[in-house]
């Protein structure tokens, strides 16, 4: 199902209305009683390229260990999921996902002629372009611009960084981006920003542009602080930085506000040095941060509504190098985490060891399908108009 304009911005709308119902008869709500089309999106990026190897472990696989004589995860130590899979020794929780039945797994996943470049790559991703083309906007960004006309506040997609992805940047609208919604709101309460903002007048398409940016987002900032004050999660969450993110998530998701689209970043994963430390360091925070959000989710009936997933640039190469790491590589594997999977487990075949592009994994399912599913299947959006072709939909959601 489609979700048009209209639609969607009576969505927000008809969110904030349900949190007003008297107490009496929110009791006697259902646990799926909350607007049509009120899905959310939490994407996690795991910057620097994570190992996938290490991550989902093919510990049937002798090659995986001649290839990793120091770094191979051994099946002991893996959390089994199947006679052939295991996750990381960290990622416990995720293996409490896998097995009640909110975690999928798929393998594979890159694009053809892949860009070893971190920077590059990231763009790749960001844009759903292909290899060698280029694009400005982002495909979160251009599934704004096509919902999003109307839509009186740029709160639609809200990144937790100080710095807006290129993944969230449209033609004709952004998503807005922040660390904590307090400090969002005092510092768009300083009296420089409103004086500067009320004395305007237009002066040209350039200027005028980045007073209207000012002024939409120091409207925002306002509402998205009201927002996160309604119903503030009271779930306990660990005192990192992912931690800290999700629980502002958490508390914006629990207040109805209209953001469709969350999105975070976790990292670096560049481990060409000791990777065993990093990313068991760097897993050990997404693992206690995600089963506390989960926990969250499920106490308030939410996690049905919400689809977790991750991606990385690249993955890395199969062989490790002499200082017990690896190097940048190709196809990855991503997680989604969700309530509401139709697919659950291990979605498709491990990685083929023994089929290679000099050392590199070979890409089994394009990235932008997955897009292309998560717009049209979770989002209701046009995927064809927004990403610029038709790409083909998977079974997970």
């Amino acid at each position: 199902m489609i979700i048009k304009r209209k639609e969607f911005l009576q969505i927000g709308s008809l969110a904030t209305a349900s949190v007003m119902l008297p107490k009496f008869l929110q009791a006697f709500e259902k646990k799926n009683m909350v607007p049509p089309g009120n899905k959310v999106v939490v994407v996690i990026q795991f910057s620097g390229g994570n190992d996938g190897l290490n991550t989902v472990i093919p510990i049937s696989n002798d090659i995986y260990y001649k290839s990793r004589p120091k770094l191979g995860i051994t099946k002991e130590k893996a959390l089994g999921l199947t006679g052939d899979v295991g996750l990381n020794p960290a990622l416990e929780a995720f293996k409490g996902f896998y097995d009640d039945g909110s975690l999928a797994i798929l393998n594979s996943v890159g694009y053809p002629n892949p860009d070893r470049s971190h920077f590059r790559s990231m763009d790749i991703w960001h844009s759903a372009s292909a290899s060698n083309e280029y694009l400005y906007t982002g495909w979160l960004g251009r599934y704004l611009d096509a919902q999003c006309k109307g839509c009186d506040k740029p709160t639609q997609a809200l990144e937790i960084d100080d710095i807006l992805s290129l993944a969230l940047k449209g033609n004709e609208k952004n998503g807005l981006a922040f660390t904590d919604p307090r400090r969002l709101y005092s510092s768009s309460n300083e009296r420089f920003y409103k004086e500067i903002n009320a004395s305007h007048q237009s002066s040209g398409e350039s200027v005028d542009y980045l007073y209207k940016t000012m002024s939409e987002t120091l409207s925002s900032a306002d509402y998205i602080f009201k927002q996160s004050k309604l119903n503030p999660s009271t779930g306990i969450y660990p005192n990192t930085d992912l931690g800290k993110n999700l629980k502002t998530i958490s508390s914006l998701i629990l207040s109805d506000i209209n953001t469709k689209v969350y999105y975070v970043s976790l990292g670096s994963f560049d481990t060409h040095v000791n990777q065993e430390a990093q990313q068991k360091r760097l897993f050990t925070e997404l693992n206690d941060a995600v089963k506390a959000f989960t926990t969250d989710l499920k106490k308030n009936n939410r996690f049905d509504d919400v689809l977790m997933m991750t991606f990385s640039e690249f993955g890395r190469r199969v062989s490790q190098n002499a200082s017990n790491g690896t190097d940048h590589g190709t196809a990855n594997n991503m997680f989604f985490i969700s309530g509401g999977l139709k697919q659950k487990g291990v979605l498709n075949d491990m990685p083929d060891l023994s089929d290679l592009n000099d050392g590199d994994l070979k890409h089994k399912v394009d990235f932008k399908n997955v897009y292309a599913t998560v717009l049209n299947k979770w989002l209701g959006s046009d995927d064809k108009t927004i990403l610029g072709k038709q790409y083909d939909y998977l079974k997970f959601i």
